[in-house]
C-alpha cells in the first residue's frame, strides 16, 4: 500500500520512508524539484522510494499523477507551499486528513491573529495594510504602536518581514515592499520583544501534545533571519504544561484536527505571545533534533496521521537522546557558491558535529537576511540544549562559505 507525499520539506523524508516501511506502507514523492532532496535520497537505496517527477504548480497535474497510483492510502503534505493543494486534494480522492479551510486559516496570519484576539487569546488584532505607499509612519504608529512588525499574511521561511522603529526603518519598508512577490497581502502588528522559540505539537481529534519547544537565536535588528535553533529546551515542569494547556487552546480555536503544528511564539515580559502557527511539522532540522532528542522516529505520526489513525506519539514516552542544536550557514556576500571550506575540520569538535548542505555549488544566492540565503547546517549534539548550542555554534565557527559575484 502507499502513502504519496506533494513535496516535503528539505529534510525529513529518509526518516519518513523509514516510518512508512516500518508501517508496510511505501512512499511515492510528488516533486518537480528533486534535487532539493539529493541529501536525503543519498540515504536511501534506490528501491525504497518511488520519485515521480511532476510539476507540483499544475494542480490538475499533480491530480492526475495521484489518480494513477493504484494502492493510494494517503496523502502528506507537510509544506507551507503545498499545504492547502494537499488538503483539497486529500478531500477529492476521499483519503483521511484535515478540512482544507483550517489550512487556509493557518495560513493567513493577518485572520489567525484576529480570530485569536476575538477568543481573547491574543492581546491585540492584525491592522491590515491595503496600500504601503499611502501609509503613513504616524498611522501606523497610532494603529500598532512602534516598534511595528510588517509582513506577509502567507509569508514563509521570514521573508517579507519589516521591523519598523523609526522614519529610516520605515522608508525601507516602502521602498522594498513595493518590489516584494507577496504570497498574500500585508498587515501589521506591534512587535514582540522578547527570546523566539518554537513549540512543536501534534494534535489528534482535539487533543494537543507538545513534544517539546525549540529554541531561536536570530540575527541582530532589524532582520528576523533565523541563526541557530536548538532542542529541547529546558522548562519548568509547570510552565511547560501550561503552555502546552494555552497551545492547546489556540489550536482549538483554529478548529486543529489531526496534525502536526510548529508554532513560533515570543516569550515577553508578559508571557508567552504567539507569533504565529505554521500547520506542519517544523522545518530545516528540527524533525531530525526531535528523532535525536526524543529517541523516537516522529515521522511516524505524519504516517499515522496520513492512514487516518490516532498517532502513536500522543500516547508513547519521549526522551532518552541527545539535545540537538544546529546552525545555519550563510555566506557573507551575495553571488554564486562557490565552496563551503572547513567541513574537514568540523568533526574535531565535541558534539559529533554534521554537514547537511541545502545548496550546490554554482547556485545564485541573493537573500542573505532571510532562510533564502544559507547553503548548508551544521549540526552538534549535547546532553542539554545549551551545551548543543556551544557545540555546535563552536564547529560552524570552522566553517566559510565562499561566493563570487554573479556574472
Amino acid at each position: 500500500m502507499t502513502i504519496a507525499c506533494l513535496e516535503m520539506l528539505s529534510f525529513g523524508l529518509a526518516h519518513l520512508v523509514r516510518a512508512a516501511r516500518a508501517a508496510g506502507e511505501r512512499i511515492v514523492l510528488l516533486t518537480g524539484v528533486e534535487e532539493l532532496y539529493l541529501h536525503e535520497l543519498a540515504k536511501l537505496p534506490p528501491e525504497a522510494i518511488q520519485v515521480v517527477a511532476v510539476d507540483t504548480n499544475d494542480r490538475e497535474a499533480v491530480s492526475q499523477a495521484l489518480r494513477a497510483i493504484e494502492d493510494l492510502r494517503g496523502l502528506i503534505s507537510s509544506t507551507d507551499t503545498w499545504g492547502v493543494t494537499g488538503a483539497e486534494l486529500a478531500v477529492e480522492l476521499g483519503l483521511p486528513g484535515i478540512d482544507p479551510a483550517v489550512i487556509r486559516l493557518a495560513r493567513d496570519k493577518s485572520r489567525v491573529r484576529d480570530l485569536l484576539h476575538g477568543s481573547r487569546l491574543s492581546p491585540f488584532p492584525a491592522f491590515a495594510v491595503d496600500d504601503v505607499a499611502s501609509l503613513s509612519l504616524d498611522e501606523l504608529a497610532a494603529a500598532v504602536g512602534l516598534p511595528a512588525v510588517v509582513k506577509d499574511t502567507a509569508g514563509t521561511s521570514s521573508r517579507n518581514v519589516w521591523l519598523v522603529r523609526d522614519a529610516d526603518d520605515f522608508a525601507r519598508l516602502q521602498r522594498q515592499a513595493a518590489g516584494a512577490t507577496l504570497f498574500g497581502r500585508l498587515f501589521a502588528e506591534p512587535f514582540l520583544a522578547g527570546p523566539v522559540y518554537s513549540a512543536e505539537t501534534v494534535t489528534w481529534a482535539g487533543r494537543t501534545r507538545m513534544l517539546g519547544m525549540s529554541s531561536r537565536l536570530m540575527s541582530p535588528q532589524p532582520w528576523f533571519r533565523e541563526d541557530v535553533t536548538a532542542f529541547p529546551v529546558a522548562l519548568p515542569p509547570d510552565e511547560f504544561r501550561a503552555i502546552e494547556d494555552w497551545l492547546g487552546d489556540v489550536l482549538a480555536v483554529l478548529g486543529y484536527t489531526d496534525r502536526f503544528a510548529h508554532v513560533e511564539l515570543a516569550m515577553t515580559a508578559d508571557g508567552p505571545r504567539l507569533i504565529e502557527v505554521n500547520p506542519r511539522i517544523g522545518g530545516a532540522l528540527v524533525g531530525e533534533s526531535m528523532c535525536r532528542a526524543l529517541d523516537v522516529n516522529v515521522y511516524g505520526g505524519m504516517i499515522d496521521l496520513a492512514l487516518g489513525r490516532r498517532p502513536r506519539l500522543l500516547d508513547m514516552p519521549l526522551g532518552g537522546g541527545p539535545a540537538v542544536a544546529f546552525v545555519l550557514a550563510y555566506p557573507d556576500r551575495s553571488g554564486d557558491l562557490v565552496a563551503v571550506h572547513g567541513l574537514d575540520d568540523i568533526a574535531r569538535y565535541p558534539g559529533r558535529p554534521e554537514w547537511y548542505p541545502t545548496r550546490a555549488v554554482g547556485a545564485s544566492i541573493e537573500h542573505l537576511n532571510d532562510g533564502r540565503g544559507y547553503v548548508g547546517i551544521l549540526l552538534a549534539e549535547g546532553p542539554t540544549a545549551e551545551i548543543a548550542t556551544h557545540r555546535a555554534v563552536a564547529a560552524a565557527g570552522a566553517v566559510r562559505v565562499e561566493t563570487r559575484p554573479a556574472c
